[in-house]
């Protein structure tokens, strides 16, 4: 079997969010599927097989399968546009979160996802502890969204993973705006096995919905400000976000599994 490592959200190696992904004939046992990602410890594993005109997608973290992954959709959608089907612009995925549509528009893919809900909840103590800084505002989505009232802040943030476990919402995002970019944000997964995501998809899923209200705008350039980086081209529309980014292949490597 053969597996690519794309960086996502990039357009160089070494920066961005990197995926695996393995394009198959056929399924192999979701056992296996989760002992690679364990393998490769990457903050995702996709794995998709072609079903009609479509792919079925599915992701893996090390701590399990997850419903929705932006950067490993967008490195599947890469890997298959560049290595598999090199004729077509327009891939679409069955996935547990519905159809997903990617789309080549010059050197960017442009992912159609759902836009999560956003609840506006209390700041509480915990948040403060756990992230260091006491965030202005927070909203629950899938994932716990954190405004801080200092963008700038962002990139010094040491959360104290213990306490991010403990908080609500599958994952941690923390956000706020930015000078060179219309935001920044940082996105913590402990309960995953992953302690900081470095370029999170799904998050934008929460994070644009918020400033596209907040400022009244439907397009926003979004920096993810973890040590490796990544910039992520946002556009909502109603309760769907447009997602663009591009993406740079590491690796090609062949599997011993079955």
């Amino acid at each position: 079997m053969i597996q690519y490592v794309v960086d996502a959200f990039t357009d160089h190696v070494f920066a961005g969010n990197p995926a695996a992904v393995c394009v198959m004939e056929q399924w192999i046992p979701e056992e296996t599927m989760k002992s690679i990602a364990i393998e490769n410890n990457l903050s995702e594993t996709a794995f998709a097989v072609k079903e009609g005109e479509r792919y079925h997608l599915r992701w893996f973290t090390p701590g399990g399968e997850i419903d929705l992954c932006g950067h490993a959709t967008l490195a599947t959608a890469f890997t298959i546009l560049n290595f598999y089907e090199k004729d077509r612009d327009v891939v679409s995925f069955d996935t547990m979160s519905g159809v997903l549509t990617v789309t080549r528009k010059g050197d960017l893919l442009e992912m159609d996802f759902p836009a999560y809900d956003l609840k506006e909840v209390p700041v509480t103590d915990a948040m403060e502890e756990a992230i260091g800084v006491r965030p202005v505002k927070a909203y629950m989505g899938r994932d716990l969204l954190c405004v801080l009232d200092k963008g700038n802040e962002i990139p010094d943030l040491h959360p104290d993973q213990e306490k991010v476990e403990a908080l609500p919402g599958a994952l941690l995002h923390v956000t706020g705006a930015g000078e060179e970019y219309d935001c920044v944000s940082r996105s913590f997964a402990p309960k995953l096995k992953i302690p900081e995501d470095p370029v999170c998809g799904s998050g934008h899923c929460h994070i644009a919905p918020y400033w596209a209200a907040a400022t009244g705008r439907e397009e926003l350039t979004a920096y993810q400000a973890s040590p490796r980086g990544g910039v992520v081209y946002c556009r909502v529309d109603g309760d769907r976000v447009r997602l663009a980014g591009r993406a740079a292949v590491y690796s090609r490597a062949e599997l011993y599994v079955r």
